[in-house]
This record gives structure tokens, C-alpha cells and sequence, in this order.
């Protein structure tokens, strides 16, 4: 979780692998239309803009309404462990460079980071 802002959002979905990156960072999957609100626990793809989501994603630590207005459409929602999401480490804030990531993956990460949290497995349900 290389963005972590407390009450506002975690960030996480760049590879430790650049060349994983460097593939989804074209991938623009095209947006979803706003269905539910930015409440706390949902997950939804980053942009950089309108139809720019790739692999990264946040989970919303509050309810953030005003992301509602701003397109960002969330996709599903944390139903057991937010317990877990507030803890993750959030010492570093948004200093982790997401260039800096995208060209050297975990080096960049572990070197300059080195209190990071990490997700270590995921089960889709």
C-alpha cells in the first residue's frame, strides 16, 4: 500500500514487477457509471482522468461523497477486516513517487520505504 492518507483513502495495485507495470499502465479500461457512493470500506479504481483506470485501486477509509461527482465508480466493497485496513502503515503518506515505482517496482519500494505495508495473498470471493 504505497498511499496511504489517513480518513481518505489507501492506495495500492502497482507491481513489484516493472515490466507488469509498464504493460497495465496502457490498459485505460474505459469508466463505469457512478452506481453506489465512495462510502467507507468501498474499493475503486485510481484514474488519472476520465477512462485512464489501470491496475491501481483504493479502498475509501470514510465516506468520500465528493469522489461521487469526480466519476470515480466504486467496484466492491471490504465486508470483513477494515480493522486491518486502518492499521496499514501510513508513516510515509503520498511520498512513495508512482514513477519511481512504476520503473523499479518493489527495489524502489523496500529501499526508501522499507516500512510499507504489503499484501501478501488475496482471495477473490
Amino acid at each position: 500500500f504505497f498511499r496511504v492518507v489517513p480518513s481518505f483513502i489507501v492506495q495500492f495495485g502497482l507491481s513489484r514487477d516493472p515490466a507488469l507495470n509498464l504493460k497495465f499502465k496502457a490498459a485505460n479500461i474505459q469508466d463505469d457509471p457512478v452506481a453506489v457512493s465512495n462510502d467507507r470500506g468501498t474499493l475503486v479504481f485510481a484514474t488519472a482522468g476520465r477512462n485512464t483506470r489501470t491496475s491501481q485501486m483504493f479502498i475509501n477509509l470514510k465516506d468520500n461523497a465528493f469522489l461521487d461527482r469526480q466519476g470515480f465508480s466504486p467496484i466492491g466493497k471490504v465486508l470483513e477486516g477494515m480493522d486491518v485496513v486502518e492499521k496499514l502503515y501510513a508513516g510515509y503518506g503520498e511520498k512513495p513517487d508512482q514513477r519511481q515505482i512504476t520503473f523499479q517496482g518493489n527495489a524502489y519500494l523496500t529501499q526508501n520505504f522499507p516500512n510499507l505495508s504489503y499484501i501478501k495473498q488475496a482471495n477473490l470471493l
